[in-house]
Protein backbone atom coordinates (compact mmCIF):
# COMPACT_ATOMS: atom_id res chain seq x y z
CA UNK A 1 0.00 0.00 0.00
CA UNK A 2 3.00 2.26 0.44
CA UNK A 3 3.65 2.47 -3.34
CA UNK A 4 0.11 4.58 -3.50
CA UNK A 5 1.14 7.16 -1.39
CA UNK A 6 2.23 9.41 -4.34
CA UNK A 7 -1.54 9.57 -5.23
CA UNK A 8 -1.99 10.99 -1.25
CA UNK A 9 0.96 13.26 -2.32
CA UNK A 10 -0.49 14.57 -5.80
CA UNK A 11 -3.89 14.94 -3.77
CA UNK A 12 -2.47 17.16 -1.15
CA UNK A 13 0.26 19.00 -2.94
CA UNK A 14 -2.89 20.22 -5.11
CA UNK A 15 -5.25 20.93 -2.59
CA UNK A 16 -2.42 23.13 -0.71
CA UNK A 17 -1.65 24.79 -4.51
CA UNK A 18 2.09 23.79 -4.49
CA UNK A 19 3.92 23.94 -7.40
CA UNK A 20 2.14 21.24 -9.65
CA UNK A 21 6.12 20.02 -10.99
CA UNK A 22 7.48 19.88 -7.89
CA UNK A 23 4.50 17.75 -6.78
CA UNK A 24 4.71 15.18 -9.51
CA UNK A 25 8.44 15.30 -9.32
CA UNK A 26 7.73 14.12 -5.36
CA UNK A 27 5.11 11.81 -6.14
CA UNK A 28 7.51 10.15 -8.50
CA UNK A 29 10.12 10.30 -6.01
CA UNK A 30 8.06 8.65 -3.10
CA UNK A 31 6.65 6.17 -4.96
CA UNK A 32 10.26 4.61 -6.79
CA UNK A 33 11.16 4.72 -2.69
CA UNK A 34 8.44 2.99 -1.82
CA UNK A 35 9.02 0.27 -4.28
CA UNK A 36 12.06 -0.45 -3.29
CA UNK A 37 13.76 1.38 -5.95
CA UNK A 38 16.71 3.51 -5.84
CA UNK A 39 16.20 7.55 -5.90
CA UNK A 40 18.58 7.71 -8.98
CA UNK A 41 16.63 4.71 -10.49
CA UNK A 42 13.31 6.40 -9.89
CA UNK A 43 14.26 9.42 -11.49
CA UNK A 44 15.40 7.61 -14.36
CA UNK A 45 12.13 5.64 -14.49
CA UNK A 46 10.13 9.51 -14.09
CA UNK A 47 12.31 10.91 -17.41
CA UNK A 48 12.10 8.10 -19.37
CA UNK A 49 7.83 8.07 -19.29
CA UNK A 50 8.08 11.87 -19.31
CA UNK A 51 10.32 11.74 -22.44
CA UNK A 52 8.31 8.97 -23.90
CA UNK A 53 4.94 10.63 -23.69
CA UNK A 54 5.81 14.49 -24.41
CA UNK A 55 7.20 14.48 -28.15
CA UNK A 56 7.69 18.50 -27.11
CA UNK A 57 9.99 20.46 -28.28
CA UNK A 58 11.51 23.55 -26.56
CA UNK A 59 10.90 27.22 -27.90
CA UNK A 60 12.22 30.11 -26.41
CA UNK A 61 10.49 33.24 -26.59
CA UNK A 62 12.37 36.04 -28.08
CA UNK A 63 12.11 38.30 -24.95
CA UNK A 64 15.05 40.60 -25.62
CA UNK A 65 13.31 41.75 -28.55
CA UNK A 66 10.19 42.30 -26.87
CA UNK A 67 11.59 44.54 -24.18
CA UNK A 68 13.59 46.53 -26.45
CA UNK A 69 10.03 47.43 -28.41
CA UNK A 70 8.29 48.19 -25.17
CA UNK A 71 11.43 50.74 -24.24
CA UNK A 72 10.80 52.27 -27.27
CA UNK A 73 6.87 52.92 -26.99
CA UNK A 74 5.60 49.39 -28.50
CA UNK A 75 2.73 49.90 -25.89
CA UNK A 76 2.23 53.29 -26.61
CA UNK A 77 1.76 52.93 -30.42
CA UNK A 78 -0.77 50.10 -29.44
CA UNK A 79 -2.77 52.58 -27.78
CA UNK A 80 -2.79 55.04 -30.19
CA UNK A 81 -3.91 52.85 -32.98
CA UNK A 82 -7.02 51.35 -31.14
CA UNK A 83 -8.02 54.89 -30.47
CA UNK A 84 -8.48 55.30 -33.89
CA UNK A 85 -10.69 52.82 -34.28
CA UNK A 86 -14.29 53.57 -34.04
CA UNK A 87 -16.89 50.71 -32.46
CA UNK A 88 -13.49 49.06 -31.11
CA UNK A 89 -14.39 47.76 -27.63
CA UNK A 90 -12.94 45.96 -24.89
CA UNK A 91 -15.21 42.65 -25.88
CA UNK A 92 -15.22 42.82 -29.65
CA UNK A 93 -11.05 43.59 -29.47
CA UNK A 94 -10.60 40.27 -27.14
CA UNK A 95 -13.17 38.21 -29.37
CA UNK A 96 -10.84 39.29 -32.46
CA UNK A 97 -7.88 38.23 -30.78
CA UNK A 98 -9.96 35.33 -29.77
CA UNK A 99 -10.48 34.14 -32.98
CA UNK A 100 -6.95 34.91 -34.35
CA UNK A 101 -5.34 32.61 -32.00
CA UNK A 102 -7.76 29.91 -32.18
CA UNK A 103 -7.60 29.81 -35.92
CA UNK A 104 -3.52 30.10 -35.83
CA UNK A 105 -3.07 27.61 -33.52
CA UNK A 106 -5.61 24.86 -35.16
CA UNK A 107 -3.06 24.91 -38.10
CA UNK A 108 0.01 24.56 -35.88
CA UNK A 109 1.29 28.03 -35.41
CA UNK A 110 0.96 28.38 -32.12
CA UNK A 111 4.09 30.21 -31.39
CA UNK A 112 1.80 33.19 -33.34
CA UNK A 113 0.41 34.51 -30.46
CA UNK A 114 1.58 34.41 -26.56
CA UNK A 115 1.13 36.04 -23.24
CA UNK A 116 4.97 37.00 -23.68
CA UNK A 117 4.97 38.55 -26.73
CA UNK A 118 1.54 39.57 -28.14
CA UNK A 119 -0.61 39.50 -24.99
CA UNK A 120 1.54 42.06 -22.83
CA UNK A 121 2.99 44.40 -25.29
CA UNK A 122 -0.32 44.90 -27.60
CA UNK A 123 -3.17 43.01 -26.65
CA UNK A 124 -3.49 44.59 -23.04
CA UNK A 125 -2.60 48.00 -23.88
CA UNK A 126 -4.98 47.44 -26.52
CA UNK A 127 -7.98 46.63 -24.35
CA UNK A 128 -7.26 49.38 -22.04
CA UNK A 129 -7.40 51.80 -24.59
CA UNK A 130 -10.22 50.87 -25.81
CA UNK A 131 -11.99 50.98 -21.87
CA UNK A 132 -10.79 54.17 -21.60
CA UNK A 133 -12.56 55.73 -24.82
CA UNK A 134 -15.22 54.06 -22.95
CA UNK A 135 -15.80 55.91 -20.17
CA UNK A 136 -14.68 52.81 -18.10
CA UNK A 137 -12.89 53.51 -15.09
CA UNK A 138 -9.36 53.59 -15.08
CA UNK A 139 -8.36 52.52 -11.79
CA UNK A 140 -6.19 49.33 -11.08
CA UNK A 141 -8.64 46.92 -10.29
CA UNK A 142 -10.43 47.86 -13.83
CA UNK A 143 -6.64 47.54 -15.28
CA UNK A 144 -6.16 44.23 -13.61
CA UNK A 145 -9.36 42.73 -14.39
CA UNK A 146 -8.98 43.78 -18.31
CA UNK A 147 -5.57 42.19 -18.71
CA UNK A 148 -6.82 39.14 -17.05
CA UNK A 149 -9.69 38.82 -19.43
CA UNK A 150 -7.11 39.69 -22.13
CA UNK A 151 -4.81 36.84 -20.96
CA UNK A 152 -7.63 34.31 -20.72
CA UNK A 153 -8.21 34.95 -24.60
CA UNK A 154 -5.12 33.61 -25.32
CA UNK A 155 -4.90 31.06 -23.35
CA UNK A 156 -8.20 29.89 -24.26
CA UNK A 157 -7.90 30.48 -27.75
CA UNK A 158 -4.72 28.08 -27.79
CA UNK A 159 -5.28 25.38 -25.31
CA UNK A 160 -8.56 24.70 -27.59
CA UNK A 161 -6.88 25.93 -31.14
CA UNK A 162 -3.93 23.59 -31.23
CA UNK A 163 -5.94 20.29 -30.27
CA UNK A 164 -7.09 20.40 -34.07
CA UNK A 165 -3.61 20.24 -35.96
CA UNK A 166 -2.78 16.55 -36.08
CA UNK A 167 1.51 17.10 -35.27
CA UNK A 168 0.76 19.52 -31.93
CA UNK A 169 2.35 18.23 -28.70
CA UNK A 170 -1.29 17.77 -26.79
CA UNK A 171 -2.25 14.91 -29.41
CA UNK A 172 0.83 13.68 -29.27
CA UNK A 173 0.66 13.61 -25.59
CA UNK A 174 -2.64 11.73 -25.37
CA UNK A 175 -1.35 9.59 -27.96
CA UNK A 176 1.70 8.64 -26.38
CA UNK A 177 -0.68 8.27 -22.72
CA UNK A 178 -3.05 5.81 -24.23
CA UNK A 179 -0.37 4.13 -26.22
CA UNK A 180 1.45 3.05 -23.10
CA UNK A 181 -1.74 1.77 -21.61
CA UNK A 182 -2.67 -0.37 -24.60
CA UNK A 183 -5.16 1.79 -26.48
CA UNK A 184 -4.24 2.54 -29.77
CA UNK A 185 -5.88 5.89 -31.23
CA UNK A 186 -4.95 7.63 -34.67
CA UNK A 187 -3.74 11.38 -34.07
CA UNK A 188 -6.62 12.42 -36.86
CA UNK A 189 -9.24 11.05 -34.73
CA UNK A 190 -8.18 13.17 -31.59
CA UNK A 191 -7.75 16.10 -33.87
CA UNK A 192 -11.71 15.60 -35.70
CA UNK A 193 -12.76 15.06 -31.84
CA UNK A 194 -11.42 18.44 -31.09
CA UNK A 195 -13.18 20.19 -33.48
CA UNK A 196 -16.76 20.58 -31.52
CA UNK A 197 -14.84 21.21 -27.95
CA UNK A 198 -12.78 24.40 -29.72
CA UNK A 199 -16.28 25.59 -31.07
CA UNK A 200 -17.66 25.33 -27.85
CA UNK A 201 -14.91 26.82 -26.21
CA UNK A 202 -15.25 30.29 -28.43
CA UNK A 203 -18.80 30.34 -28.30
CA UNK A 204 -18.70 30.28 -24.42
CA UNK A 205 -15.98 32.38 -24.15
CA UNK A 206 -16.58 34.85 -26.44
CA UNK A 207 -20.03 35.67 -24.28
CA UNK A 208 -17.92 35.89 -21.30
CA UNK A 209 -15.53 38.77 -23.23
CA UNK A 210 -18.21 40.06 -25.20
CA UNK A 211 -19.92 40.30 -21.56
CA UNK A 212 -17.00 43.22 -20.51
CA UNK A 213 -18.77 45.51 -22.63
CA UNK A 214 -22.18 45.64 -20.71
CA UNK A 215 -21.36 45.09 -17.06
CA UNK A 216 -19.81 47.68 -14.60
CA UNK A 217 -15.84 47.52 -14.79
CA UNK A 218 -14.73 48.10 -11.09
CA UNK A 219 -17.60 50.75 -10.45
CA UNK A 220 -17.32 52.46 -13.61
CA UNK A 221 -20.32 54.82 -13.99
CA UNK A 222 -23.49 53.20 -15.96
CA UNK A 223 -26.66 54.63 -17.54
CA UNK A 224 -28.52 54.28 -14.72
CA UNK A 225 -25.67 55.78 -12.16
CA UNK A 226 -25.81 58.75 -14.19
CA UNK A 227 -29.62 59.15 -14.24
Amino acid sequence: MFILSGIAIVVLGFFLRANPLLVVAAAALATGFAAGLHPLAALAVFGHAFNESRYVSLIFLPLPVIGLLELYGLQERARMVIGRMRGATVGRLLVAYLLFRQIFASVGLTAVGGQAQMVRPLIAPMAEAAAERGQVAADEASRARIRAFAASADNVGAFFGEDIFVAVSSILLIKGFLQQSGVIVQPLELSLWAIPTAVLAFVIHGARLLSLDRRRVAGAPTADDES
